[in-house]
């Protein structure tokens, strides 16, 4: 791990910066009891990556495991992984015209980045071996011992990138062009959606800020505010992410589909089109299985629902009525009791909603990630929203309900003190600051209690952690460190030790909070306000939290935020409703918790009102937005017009030079090449001495065997302690 005076010091030493060449390292685990079946997976290991053309190097890592360097064997092979990549988009429609057909021509007119290749080669190292990949797949079968496969952290990118957003009020394409470059898609599109969240959060926090002086709570105006404002973000996100995915060069992108690994199948078929031969998972299986999701939702929304109205209720006794001994201390009990069993049944429901997913067995991996997503919002969503959901629609409108719970509450609390008085009580009445309390608690305390544990505790904890293994290793794995390497392999076994970044669990947040200021900010004006300020920050401890508390992301490719934006029409959909209903059921005096005042017919035409005053909102918008083409869209149309005139333009007949074909090195090649090399490399080093910190690093050990060699001697000597 990074640590802070590193990433905003200045870095004298260069070794603290490079990586010496590294695309990808592998831990690779040596069990003492499993050390005879290690040593043969990791001689198959070795042989597999050099067969694909990757060059290795094996170092010690921390106890009873092994660092595997690899990095790309020549240029060669990166240029053919580029093309037919390229060639691939084209073919599948993602790009408008050809990589054509000069492999270094096309690679000049478009420089790789850091991002597309450490993407292929990952690739390279995953992909099925009838693919051309070494079909390593981590911690499954023969390759149960590979613990981990990450690419290294930029240093001196990410000491530029946090100092730079440092300084930044508000930041532009290009900084998003940047974490595209060096993340990949996946992770620039989360960025550029905080950053757009963000800028849009302005207009409610204005109106809000304004009807919470003016108006209070409950403001039909800000209502209405509210239910336009959530409509002109949503479509124009939906806007913006096609456009960024054109600017990208990824719009339809996710029509490229990567098998997923754990995928089962029951027969093979010929595809219809291509004639190739398919694997296919019983439809019907898969079918059955995807209609436990209504048990699912139906148990997810009884054990929280009954969760949340038990303590709540308990909550409302002894914080408004119960006036009897210990009345202070019992004031933690629900909280004590929601931050105990909230996570419990939590976990154990998302337990299920994976094992559920693993169950339909998916043959892709967004078709899978994709169905977790959904499992996971309906869990969510209940977790998040269901005790304001009891304040907005049942303690304030019809708080008389709930007395019987407040008497059983009391005779509880009667027959527990073991007392013939009767306690004391007060009379129940409504509060309709409860509700505005909970948003405080929700937008201010517990966005600092969630910036904290997820940066700030990671981070101590890793440091711990790392703190102890050098106690207890009292140094016997630094004193086989060349003094070149020392630094650079300390940085490596740090960053072994870190979390694997899910871009997943970002979006989750940003979504959770879009909805408490579609559904509830009525209630409470003020929550722009505050989501406003935590998220300045929290587009600055995001990208902390990547350089700091995580391992560098795989930099897939994405095309959209996925189905979270499918989540985010729905909450926008859903706030117009609740909010309508909000209104009319807690403004004025509908607070007194009777029910006389409401009828179902005035309910049911709020939220009539609401919802056609949302769709015609959608529809105004989406006019408004189909007459103004976005710079994406135009130059996409211009590069159509380009392709179709060039078309247009060469003759009838014309052949193109057939593509040279370059030759993936495999062992031999690997091993000539190295050979060949050896009277350039010492006559480069008598004059220029022993060569640069990276080169002495990858001529330590030349080619496979060597490669194979140093690592059974590393495995022996931690078998018999010597290291």
């Amino acid at each position: 791990m990074s640590s802070l005076r590193g990433l905003y010091g200045k870095g004298e030493d260069h070794g603290l910066e490079g990586n010496f060449g590294v695309d990808y390292v592998i831990h690779y685990r040596v069990p003492p009891n499993e050390k005879a079946k290690a040593e043969a997976a990791f001689v198959q290991l070795i042989e597999a990556l050099t067969n694909i053309g990757l060059t290795t190097a094996v170092r010690c890592g921390d106890k009873d495991s092994l660092l595997v360097f690899t990095r790309l064997a020549s240029n060669d092979l990166l240029a053919r992984q580029v093309y037919s990549s390229r060639l691939q988009d084209w073919l599948q429609g993602v790009r408008i015209s050809g990589p054509g057909n000069d492999v270094t021509q096309a690679i000049r007119d478009e420089p790789v980045t850091e991002a597309e290749r450490l993407r292929l080669v990952y690739l390279l190292i995953t992909e099925s071996r009838n693919d051309g990949g070494a079909g390593i797949t981590q911690g499954h079968g023969q390759w149960k011992y590979v613990e981990a496969i990450f690419p290294l952290h930029n240093n001196a990118f990410n000491k530029e990138w946090l100092h730079k957003w440092g300084k930044k009020y508000v930041l532009e394409q290009s900084d998003l062009d940047e974490i595209r470059d060096k993340f990949g898609e996946g992770v620039a599109f989360y960025f550029a959606f905080l950053k757009d969240y963000f800028r849009f959060q302005i207009f409610p926090a204005v109106v809000g800020f304004s009807a919470w002086l003016l108006m209070g709570q409950f403001s039909t105006f800000y209502a209405i505010c509210s239910c336009l404002w959530s409509v002109v973000f949503f479509e124009y996100w939906k806007r913006k992410e096609t456009d960024l995915a054109i600017t990208w060069g990824v719009r339809g992108v996710s029509k490229i589909q990567h098998p997923r690994p754990e995928f089962q199948w029951d027969f093979e078929m010929e595809d219809s089109v291509t004639g190739e031969p398919v694997k296919v998972y019983n439809p019907a299986k898969r079918l059955q299985t995807q209609l436990l999701q209504i048990p699912f939702a139906i148990a997810c929304v009884v054990v929280l629902g009954g969760l949340v109205a038990t303590v709540n209720s308990l909550e409302i006794f002894i914080n408004e009525v119960y006036a009897g001994p210990g009345k202070k201390y019992l004031g933690f009990l629900p909280s004590i009791l929601l931050a105990t069993l909230t996570p419990t049944f939590s976990t154990i429901l998302m337990s299920a909603a994976k094992k559920l997913t693993e169950k339909e067995n998916y043959d892709t991996m967004d078709a899978h990630h994709a169905a977790l997503v959904q499992k996971q919002f309906v869990l969510n969503f209940m977790t998040s929203y269901m005790a304001l959901t009891f304040t907005a629609f049942v303690y304030i409108p019809f708080g008389n309900i709930l007395q019987p719970f407040l008497h059983f509450w009391g005779k509880t609390a009667q027959t527990l003190t073991m007392s013939e008085v009767p306690l004391t009580m007060r009379e129940f009445e409504a509060n309709p600051q409860r509700i505005a309390n909970q948003m405080y608690y929700t937008t201010v305390t517990a966005q600092i209690i969630n910036t904290l544990t997820e940066v700030v505790v990671p981070y101590i904890k890793h440091k711990a952690s790392v703190k102890a293994k050098e106690l207890s290793s009292k140094d016997a794995v630094k004193s086989n460190d060349q003094p070149e390497e020392a630094e650079f392999l300390k940085r490596v076994r740090n960053q072994t030790g870190l979390e694997v970044y899910d871009v997943t669990a970002d979006y989750r947040e940003m979504v959770m909070q879009y909805g408490y200021l579609s559904l509830f900010s009525v209630s409470w004006p003020l929550t722009a306000c505050f989501f406003l300020l935590n998220n300045w920050v929290e587009l600055r401890s995001d990208a902390l939290k990547i350089v700091i508390g995580c391992r560098r992301p795989i930099p897939w490719r994405a095309d959209s935020i996925g189905p979270w934006l499918t989540a985010l029409g729905f909450l926008s959909w859903l706030g117009s409703v609740t909010s309508a209903a909000i209104v009319y059921l807690c403004s004025g005096d509908k607070q007194d918790g009777s029910v006389s005042y409401i009828t179902a017919g005035g309910v049911l035409l709020s939220i009539l009102l609401a919802e056609h005053l949302y769709f015609a909102a959608q529809l105004a918008v989406r006019y408004v937005m189909s007459k103004v083409e976005s710079p994406g869209l135009q130059n996409e149309r211009k590069e159509r017009f380009q392709m179709r005139k060039k078309l247009l333009e060469e003759t009838v007949g014309h052949v193109a030079d057939e593509k040279a074909t370059l030759a993936a090195p495999g062992v031999e090649t690997t091993e000539q090449i190295t050979r060949q090399s050896l009277e350039e490399e010492a006559r480069q080093a008598s004059i220029h001495g022993h060569g640069s910190p990276e080169e002495l690093f990858w001529q330590r050990q030349r080619g496979m065997q060597d490669t194979i060699l140093v690592g059974r001697k590393l495995i022996e000597e931690q078998s018999s302690g010597k290291s």
